[in-house]
């Protein structure tokens, strides 16, 4: 009658998250080796011994001087995407977020946060995640400096804190800062 299909398991390079086939493709090449080689050592075998390499060579059709500069040409853009990759990361840990409470009149204040976005962190879902969760207001807006944030209506800014170190544990707590903004208090004549 029916015939079961029996299920099957893919590998993703743990670096790239492309099959191992593909890593070679990929720009994070030499990282991607050294995860093969540590996590799954005969797969490693079966992709980069010496046997595998000279059949990928036969098979191409290309004259030696040329596969030297296509090789060579690789590698330096292969160098320059990891260059890329490690300024991305540095600016990332170099960026701040700040949480600021804002008072606006009397009693009533706001938390804003400022500075997710550089951690890739989508502020919509964000926002939504802190307003559903302190059931109060909470929007993307403009700051002053034409950047987005997430403004929550209320004082939550500790909170706010610990949900964004639980919900997001690739931004450091060391880069989140609380600050607080006060309205000058009017003199009377």
């Amino acid at each position: 009658m029916a015939d079961s299909v029996a299920k099957r398991t893919v590998l993703y390079c743990g670096v790239c998250t492309l099959p191992p086939e593909y890593c070679e493709f990929a720009a994070s090449r030499k990282k991607c080796e050294e995860w093969i080689k540590d996590a799954h050592p005969a797969e490693y075998a079966r992709l980069y011994n010496d046997q595998a390499i000279t059949q990928k060579l036969a098979m191409t059709t290309l004259s030696e001087d040329r596969v030297a500069k296509e090789a060579a040409k690789m590698e330096k853009a292969m160098s320059k995407e990891e260059a890329r990759m490690a300024r991305e990361l540095e600016k990332k840990m170099s960026s701040k977020v700040v949480i600021k409470r804002v008072e606006r009149n009397k009693r009533k204040c706001m938390t804003s946060v400022f500075g997710l976005d550089v951690f890739g962190v989508d502020l919509k879902k964000t926002a939504k995640t802190f307003a559903n969760h302190f059931a109060c207001g909470g929007s993307v807006s403009k700051n002053p400096q034409g950047l987005d944030e997430i403004v929550v209506q209320g004082d939550f800014s500790d909170e706010i804190l610990e949900l964004i170190c639980k919900n997001h544990p690739e931004i450091p707590r060391d880069n989140i800062e609380l600050t607080e903004e006060k309205k000058p208090k009017k003199v009377a004549p």
